[in-house]
């Protein structure tokens, strides 16, 4: 139903306002609406928030966002966690109708003293919703003014029009006719849910070591009246823990992770597993995948005898606080064929008409060690495993899960499994690994889950980033937010696999400065790039199926590793808010297609980024800014700051830049408020 004064088409608005638009506490975002009226009468809208107990907060004027659009805008920002609501008010505003009709008449001499006391009387009306602390009198007086026909009619307009009493009005404005959209929920979450860097290891390949097996003696018959030789010595990979994967965080805190991600960390089934590269003829040492999750050691509740105890876990967590990290734990609904559930619930899975069950499938992949869960005949059961497990890990410092591929799983389950979660602990954060069609991505995030995995991953021109990030910083951005992971032990992407180190140097510039959220998987600081085989985007020796033990020290010892170039990005992320934030993100034109520049703003922090997505050539350009996205003047001139190499420029609305693969991958410069001494000559 249409109010006195419309109020139409509120944004944001997810599913049509049954599920709430999201945000993070202190995080700045847009409520635009289409507000008009009948004829000529002035029209003013605001935006007012509910916290969550209920109590309005001071309401934030809106603005026309062009003229003659009728769409409004204002910028609102929730101060903390918890379920709050939106409403716009549009009121007609006599106040600005008399200033308009005024501006004309006075000068025109156009009944101008009815026009004068009509305004006398409306400034006297309006005065009564101002505080006399806060201009009360200012606009009597303006009143006084206007009736005061011993002055010019021109110099008694001109009170009225200009100095505290349209200030006074402006913050106490007189509202007619005041409709107001129906309230629209916002759920306003911790900051974690927005922004981080993520890091993902393996425990297993963290310390372990090659250890030598001595054959048993006596396996080898010497001839007749000979000694018999000793078989050689072989090798073997001993597991590393949850005690020596603690010894690698240090240096994860170092390169500025947040968040430090676990792949499961549970006992792995020994039926149908795979051994290394994906052979289905493993050896007797293959450790098998840890997404085929259960044995007769336990399933989703217990942890894999190997890398330790439930204690040992505990002392990881509490190592990871006091760097200032949180762990990320896998939560994959799925099991081994040696999992508890099968016996116990067989209810949870699909028997074909032989009694077997079939396999996880995701062609041309295929998981013979995997079989998937059966939602349909004990949903209500499942939803309450679940959240049991949840709990469980969550009663062991876990409040962040990465869910393995949630989009093979009904969007109504994980609906009732998040919120079951969030009802009472509203600071657990889930994360959706979701490669999969943009529909079942955006759903996902609408119903609960508050981050996503995204196609960055596969955009590597410049049209390709720009109309992506674009997508995601708009409308999306209210529900659906992104973590740009550069690559995850699933996925080596061909742009890595060409083009050599100055690839990954590119992409872990962009999704560091693109999104509030991105992440590594481990090895990609060591520029591991070798695909199992030509076309693929898997590993070759991929650490899904063996123990890979890696020298991290040998590799920053000899220069090989992208550690220092990771730890600035970080240190870079922390101290800018405008790389903190999604929504505020503005691409810049380059006559070079091999080049890409943006900003990102967040109050007065401006970062404006320039990377080369040639990581085979050195590529030239030049740059022309969009000033006003700047806060600049479209003549000005403005020092700026990389914060990569620490060099000065002084750039304006075009500039000249040069960026070489393997020496200068990008700028990620700081505009400065003032002119720096000394620095180097434009690039």
């Amino acid at each position: 139903m249409i109010g006195r004064i419309p109020v139409l088409d509120v944004r944001p608005l997810v599913d049509c306002g049954r599920r709430p638009a999201k945000a993070v506490a202190g995080e700045t975002f847009q409520v635009t609406a289409t507000v008009f009226r009948e004829g000529h009468d002035a029209v003013a809208a605001n935006v007012v928030l509910h916290d969550p107990s209920g109590r309005p907060g001071p309401w934030t004027p809106m603005r026309e966002l062009a003229p003659g659009t009728d769409r409004w805008g204002a910028d609102v920002t929730p101060s903390a966690e918890g379920r709050w609501t939106y409403t716009v008010e549009a009121w007609s505003d006599p106040v600005a109708t008399w200033r308009h009709a005024a501006r004309i008449k006075i000068p025109a001499g156009i009944d101008t003293e009815l026009v004068l006391a009509e305004g006398a009387a409306l400034y006297e009306r309006a005065a009564e919703e101002v505080p006399k602390q806060d201009g009360r009198e200012a606009v009597l007086a303006a009143a006084d003014a206007l009736r005061d026909t011993t002055r010019p009619a021109a110099t008694r307009l001109a009170a009225a029009l200009a100095g505290a009493a349209g200030e006074a009005l402006s913050r106490h404005p007189l509202r007619e006719l005041v409709t107001a959209s129906r309230p629209l929920p916002l759920t306003v979450e911790r900051r974690r849910a927005l922004y981080g860097s993520w890091y993902e290891l393996f425990p297993r390949s963290e310390g372990a070591r090659v250890e030598e097996v001595k054959p048993p003696r006596g396996t080898r018959k010497g001839r007749a009246g000979k000694a018999a030789k000793p078989l050689p010595p072989t090798t073997r990979i001993v597991s590393g823990t949850f005690r020596t994967a603690a010894e690698r965080l240090p240096a994860v805190a170092a390169m500025g992770f947040d968040v430090v991600y676990l792949p499961p960390v549970h006992p792995i089934g020994t039926t149908h597993r795979k051994g290394a590269d994906n052979t289905l003829t493993p050896g007797p040492d293959d450790p098998g995948v840890p997404w085929a999750i259960g044995s007769a050691e336990g399933g989703h509740d217990a942890v894999h005898p190997e890398l330790g105890t439930l204690a040992d876990f505990d002392h990881f967590v509490e190592t990871a606080r006091t760097l200032r990290m949180e762990v990320a734990l896998d939560f994959a609904l799925q099991c081994s064929p040696d999992h508890p559930w099968v016996t116990e619930h067989p209810e949870w899975f699909h028997h074909r008409p032989d009694g077997s069950i079939a396999y996880a499938e995701n062609p041309p992949k295929k998981y013979q060690d995997i079989y998937p869960i059966a939602f349909d005949k004990d949903m209500q059961g499942l939803v309450a495993e679940s959240v049991r497990v949840l709990r469980f890990w969550m009663d062991h410092g876990v409040r962040v899960f990465r869910v393995d591929n949630p989009h093979t799983k009904p969007v109504v389950f994980w609906e009732k499994v998040i919120g079951e979660v969030n009802r009472t602990d509203p600071d657990v954060i889930f994360l959706a690994e979701a490669f999969t069609r943009p529909a079942m991505m955006r759903t996902l995030a609408a119903v609960g889950f508050q981050q996503s995995y995204t196609y960055f991953t596969w955009r590597n021109t410049k049209q390709e980033l720009t109309e992506y990030v674009t997508e995601l910083s708009g409308d999306s951005a209210s529900y659906m937010r992104p973590n740009f992971f550069v690559n995850t032990p699933d996925i080596l992407p061909g742009y890595l696999q060409e083009g050599g180190r100055p690839a990954f140097e590119a992409r872990a510039v962009l999704g560091a400065t693109l999104a509030p959220s991105w992440g590594v998987y481990a090895g990609f600081e060591l520029c591991e790039n070798t695909p199992v085989r030509p076309g693929s985007e898997e590993y070759l020796h991929s650490e899904k199926y063996e123990i890979k033990p890696r020298d991290w020290e040998a590799a920053e010892r000899e220069g090989r590793s992208l550690a220092p170039l990771i730890t600035s990005l970080n240190r870079i992320r922390r101290r800018h808010p405008a790389l903190q934030q999604l929504r505020d993100v503005h691409f810049h034109s380059v006559d070079n297609e091999a080049l890409i520049a943006y900003s990102k703003r967040s109050g007065s922090d401006i970062v404006l980024v320039v990377v080369n997505l040639d990581p085979h050539h050195t590529q030239e350009a030049t740059v022309s800014l969009d000033m006003p996205q700047l806060c600049l003047d479209w003549h000005e001139r403005v020092p700026v700051r990389d914060e990569l190499t620490g060099d000065t420029y002084h750039w304006g609305r075009t500039f000249y830049v040069r960026l070489e693969p393997g020496v200068t991958p990008a700028h990620v410069v700081v505009l400065r408020p003032s002119p720096p001494t000394g620095g180097s000559p434009t690039p």
